[in-house]
């Protein structure tokens, strides 16, 4: 057997955190050593903590919530981390966490802008990589994966995007509460309602999609033209962003190259990707699908439960396609958005076994 990865969890025992211990659990590459967390939860077990419907993975389930540095996970020999800490306290962490030779793949938004941290979508920007030459020398790579919003939307569309040369995307999100972490949205702000207002995230949309789906030249990223216009609600679903998107497209390809597109994509299928969904993009033809109850957890195999978007409701009325999309914010858009992140940097050979970042 390969030898895996030493890995830590930072913000353990927060709701994307839980659910990367349960990507981790088995893990054929990575070998999950802490589960770390604040002041409030150290010393608790993970099964008192837990929040997903599931049971806690078996193996982690009894470990133990701990307080830790940066120093202390190097000098332990962790060679990455998983940071589910919340944007705000999560940049300077993995800042010295990178300094350390500490590699990061974090779902928080502070360094999804830094000009040599890849904003990455395996399946869409892999080439975003190569950015990471221009980090510091000496320190290990920091890795983003996007708003779990901004997922879900770009995902879905890249395998038709080259054909449909948006002039804009419109985009309306109806967003699980569970995208606001724990505790979340209060129970008698979002029964019998709807907030039309998530702080951020209309403007997050619009600045990382330019950014995932821009080229590399000159060793940054130039930002594509792509104009998005997003309204962004928050809804009393558990888990599961659905996105109603309609794109203004300047191509005028027929309906069934747009279905054969979206049947055609899997750029990863050759890659051997543990957390990679096959396809990653479902396309649904019943009149009422994607529905977050029934397709939240799609997935080609039990390890890629919870990553592959889903697209419903296609209509294709040049110069406007409109659908509906759906995607799980904490596993496609979180954790396991994350996990598979280090699975691509690990076969681009930037992490190795016993070796340098």
């Amino acid at each position: 057997m390969t030898e895996r990865l030493p890995c830590a969890v930072l913000g353990a025992s927060g709701y994307i955190g839980q659910h990367f211990a349960r990507l981790l659990a088995d893990h054929p590459e990575f070998e999950l050593r802490q589960l770390a967390t604040g002041d409030r939860s150290a010393g608790r077990r993970l099964s008192e903590v837990w929040q997903i419907d599931e049971a806690p993975p078996a193996e982690f389930a009894d470990r133990t919530l701990v307080r830790t540095t940066p120093g202390r996970l190097a000098r332990s020999g962790v060679r990455l981390v998983f940071s589910a800490l919340p944007s705000g306290l999560a940049g300077d962490i993995e800042t010295e966490c990178a300094r350390r030779g500490i590699a990061v793949f974090s779902n928080a938004a502070d360094h999804r802008m830094d000009a040599h941290v890849p904003l990455l979508i395996p399946e869409v920007n892999a080439a975003h990589l190569a950015v990471l030459v221009g980090r510091r020398r000496g320190t290990a790579p920091i890795v983003t994966n996007a708003n779990c919003s901004t997922t879900g939307l770009v995902l879905g569309l890249a395998p038709v995007l080259p054909l449909l040369r948006p002039r804009a995307i419109h985009v309306t999100t109806y967003q699980a509460l569970s995208g606001a972490g724990l505790p979340g949205v209060p129970s008698l702000s979002v029964a019998d309602n709807i907030i039309p207002y998530i702080p951020k995230e209309e403007g997050k949309m619009a600045e990382e999609t330019a950014r995932i789906l821009g080229n590399v030249r000159a060793g940054v990223v130039r930002d594509a033209p792509v104009r998005v216009l997003a309204q962004c609600a928050r809804v009393a679903v558990r888990d599961g962003h659905l996105e109603a998107v309609t794109v203004e497209a300047t191509g005028r390809p027929t309906l069934r190259a747009l279905l054969a597109g979206w049947a055609a994509f899997d750029p990863l299928a050759a890659e051997g990707l543990p957390t990679a969904p096959h396809p990653p993009v479902l396309v649904r033809p019943e009149a009422d699908r994607p529905q977050p109850l029934r397709d939240r957890w799609a997935g080609s195999s039990p390890r890629t439960r919870g990553m592959q978007v889903t697209v419903g409701r296609v209509r294709w009325e040049p110069p406007y396609l409109r659908l509906f999309l759906l995607s799980h914010n904490a596993v496609r858009g979180g954790a396991g958005g994350s996990v598979l992140n280090a699975e691509l940097a690990v076969r681009r050979g930037l992490l190795a076994p016993g070796g340098g970042s």
